[in-house]
């Protein structure tokens, strides 16, 4: 925005306004809205379905497993995060946030971003440990080691986009200030902002490559250990295990950072704005449902604790 459009805001918080998609018309917001719906129920639900599995089923747990405990909670809070208000919008027309609770909102998405990417590394090096040195693991990947390699995970998160959204809350907005998305996007709320954008740009820029990729970085290097580790069993069928017992992990992993490729052309490629817009909502949408099929699908003792799980359900339904 301008400096023209400075001189127009005035003293006190300023209100903003979700614009949306754009180019969408009204007459399809309902059946985006049932969409959405479907989306974030699957999502509950998905992840609900692992933790109640992880905890319940004495077998599974272990250090892998608690892992996937934070993953799946970072996945509900992810999405709540920001696909309550989404549903308000599309139902009910919804478009107004407070300043406190638009900056709320961007914090939160950012943290639980990073979160999940520095969780996704835990579990890598805990593959690593698992497979290159099994006999080790016990003691390495003891539950006081899980517990704080996950604390600090959630920690870092924490801290790390403060900066961004200290220096987000000092710009200056118009009373009323649009912003151009479904939810308060970083990117999103500064560009409603008439303060100069290129520092803030900048800082949005350098926190997404601490958050993708040298977490990414690390995931291979993890990776590239367990495959030279791998490559040196003699047989077969060990390899075979070792491979199976990483699947459903190198999934995940790929799930998130072809979403995070997605929301990233969206936004640099010569596209309109509500492409851009939908690059964003499928980043925020696509990992979370996905990771509880795949843990459920690839991995044999999650779908058995599951299965489990529902086949007490019925039967307890049946004597009631």
């Amino acid at each position: 925005m301008d400096a023209t459009a400075c001189n127009e805001s005035v003293d006190g918080s300023p209100i903003f306004y979700l614009v949306g998609i754009p180019s969408l018309p009204e007459i399809f917001f309902l059946p985006v809205f049932f969409i959405f719906l479907l989306f974030y129920l699957l999502i509950l639900m998905g992840n609900a379905l692992v933790l109640v599995a992880v905890v319940a089923e004495p077998s599974l747990h272990k250090p892998m497993y608690f892992f996937l405990i934070n993953l799946s909670t970072l996945d509900i809070l992810f999405t709540t995060t920001t696909v309550p208000k989404m549903l308000s919008l599309f139902l009910l027309g919804d478009r107004f946030l407070s300043f406190s609770s638009c900056l709320l909102q961007m914090y939160l998405f950012q943290s639980f971003t990073c979160s999940e990417a520095f969780i996704l590394v835990v579990m890598a090096y805990d593959r690593y440990v698992s497979i290159c040195h099994p006999l080790h693991y016990p003691v390495l990947m003891n539950p006081q080691t899980n517990a704080t390699l996950a604390a600090s995970a959630w920690l870092t998160a924490l801290l790390l986009p403060i900066p961004a959204v200290v220096r987000t809350s000092q710009m200056t907005y118009n009373r009323i200030a649009y912003i151009y998305h479904c939810f308060c996007d970083h990117l999103a709320v500064v560009q409603a902002s008439c303060s100069d954008t290129t520092l803030q740009i900048l800082m949005g820029f350098c926190i997404a490559m601490v958050v993708s990729f040298f977490p990414l970085l690390l995931v291979l290097l993890s990776y590239a250990h367990i495959l030279a580790s791998v490559l040196r069993i003699s047989s077969r069928e060990g390899r075979a295990k070792a491979f199976s017992t990483c699947s459903s992990h190198l999934l995940v992993v790929g799930t998130y950072y072809s979403s995070i490729a997605i929301a990233y052309v969206a936004y640099r490629v010569d596209l309109s704005l509500d492409f851009h817009i939908m690059g964003n909502v499928v980043y925020a949408i696509l990992t979370p449902i996905l990771n509880p099929l795949i843990y459920t699908l690839r991995n044999r003792d999650v779908k058995a604790a599951i299965t489990k799980i529902m086949s007490q359900d019925l039967s307890c339904d049946r004597s009631i």
